[in-house]
């Protein structure tokens, strides 16, 4: 009864179903982690450079955006105010920090004074005219256009003062005892109309003020401060700025510290996206459209049937043999590679012995061995048994399956001499 081939198409020739050898040991035929770090060598590169930048990316965002909520009564971060408010709350006001529109309004009807600082903008006029309806004293930290329009018509932002203010010029008691401001300080002007309403500026700089007081439209007694330097924690120590600070939100005995979030943004007043798209795109964008189709009809392909053609395909054998053999060579299938030259040469030797291609292995090794009077064992061990533990090796077993054809090829020629003459070559 004939056997199987002598190479199986998964593992090396001799190899057991269970992945061992004939001698029992455990043999590796996938390739070495070397071998896969390098055939993956772009994506890792890849993947590591996307990491690095990700891990620079988060490093950089911790560092530049500040700690906490600016101006958060606690937020005990340079950019936060938890200093002034302890100050107050020791000197008996009890300081609420709200989040809401309905929840200032709730605290200003009872009386509390009111501090507002809407640093996105999120408060709509409507919210500003409402708030100012419902608390008898508002303070604005650095107002924004939409607070001046609404709180203080007539009073206009006017850039930064160039050093530290020391000019009172007012009778506003807070700014009295403040005696100065230090640098950092924002600007408000004042026109005829507001100062005729009742505004009035103090710590001059120019014609320009760092607070101004007067009369809301809705009834509120409001005061503006061009900057938040008065209050956050990294400069209300100096100069004048925590005397000023406590004298405009410490008269009375509740203080809403009122920082506007995300519900409190007019959403119908927000702008849509058509009208925040510039009027040139949509003509462009129906132009590039057009483009994009006119010119894969003039590089696709031309309508009409399909022509069927024959098209002679002809790959030379030392090609495919060489593309092959680099592929063997790329990934270290060493097994693999011998297994290929050793099916090749037991094909030839069985052409050779006239045996019929059914024969066993052991067959072909018994001829083999008989027609170049070599021991059947250490033909078996070249075609069968073997395995290389290098490349080194798998030249050396190359070489010597192509030595073993070219005997037996000499052995069967008439005039052939002793086969058991040695040749040189290692058995």
């Amino acid at each position: 009864m004939s056997a199987p081939a002598p190479a199986t198409a998964r593992g090396s020739v001799g190899a057991e179903p269970d992945g061992t050898g004939p001698d029992g040991a455990n043999r590796a035929l996938t390739p070495r982690l070397r071998t896969l770090a390098r055939r993956r060598r772009p994506w890792i590169v890849i993947a590591g450079a996307v990491l690095l930048g990700a891990l620079v990316l988060a490093f950089v965002q911790g560092v530049a955006r500040p700690a906490g909520t600016p101006m958060s009564a606690e937020n005990a971060a340079p950019g936060g105010a938890r200093a002034l408010a302890q100050v107050l709350a020791a000197r008996g006001v009890e300081v609420v920090e709200v989040r809401s529109l309905e929840q200032a309004e709730r605290a200003a009807r009872g009386g509390a004074t009111v501090l507002l600082h809407d640093e996105q903008g999120l408060l709509g006029r409507d919210g500003l005219a409402d708030l100012a309806r419902a608390a008898d004293r508002l303070v604005v930290a650095r107002p924004d256009f939409a607070a001046l329009e609404v709180l203080a018509p007539g009073v206009r932002l006017a850039g930064a003062a160039g050093g530290a203010l020391d000019d009172v010029g007012c009778e506003l008691p807070a700014a009295e005892r403040a005696g100065g401001l230090s640098a950092g300080q924002g600007l408000l002007t004042v026109d005829d109309e507001a100062a005729a309403s009742g505004f009035a500026g103090c710590f001059a700089d120019d014609e320009a003020f760092a607070v101004v007081t007067g009369p809301a439209p809705g009834g509120a007694e409001v005061a503006l401060v061009g900057s938040t330097a008065p209050f956050v924690n990294e400069t209300v120590g100096e100069a004048g700025n925590a005397a000023l600070a406590i004298g405009l939100l410490g008269t009375t005995d509740e203080l809403a510290w009122y920082l506007p979030g995300p519900a409190d943004a007019d959403v119908a007043a927000a702008p849509t996206l058509q009208e925040l798209i510039p009027g040139w795109v949509s003509p462009v964008l129906v132009l590039a459209a057009l483009v994009v189709v006119s010119a894969g009809i003039q590089r696709g392909r031309r309508f009409g049937p399909l022509v069927v053609e024959d098209l002679p395909v002809h790959v030379p054998a030392g090609e495919t043999g060489e593309g092959r053999a680099r592929l063997y060579a790329r990934s270290s299938a060493r097994v693999r590679a011998l297994d290929q030259l050793r099916i090749g040469t037991v094909r030839r030797l069985q052409d050779l012995l006239r045996l019929p291609r059914s024969a066993h292995v052991d067959v072909v090794v018994t001829a083999a061995a008989a027609a170049i009077g070599r021991d059947a064992a250490s033909v078996r061990r070249l075609l069968v048994d073997e395995l290389p533990g290098g490349d080194r090796d798998l030249v050396a077993l190359a070489r010597d399956l192509d030595d073993l054809e070219r005997r037996v090829r000499a052995a069967l020629r008439p005039d052939s001499p002793d086969p058991s003459a040695p040749t040189g070559r290692r058995p």
